[in-house]
């Protein structure tokens, strides 16, 4: 999930909620939207193979 964050940078964040925290854990931040989205896909990719 990607979300605009005020000072104009692009944050990912996981899909799944942390139980203990109740909130969504912090995959990095990007200055652009397509650095960010780039790097989302390569989160998926990297998820599919290690299962």
């Amino acid at each position: 999930m990607i979300k605009k964050l005020k000072s104009g940078e692009y944050r990912i964040y996981s899909i799944k909620i942390n139980q203990k925290t109740n909130k969504r854990r912090n995959l990095g931040t990007f200055k652009t939207l397509d650095e960010a989205k780039n790097h989302e896909r390569q989160i998926e990719y990297f998820k599919q193979i290690n299962h």
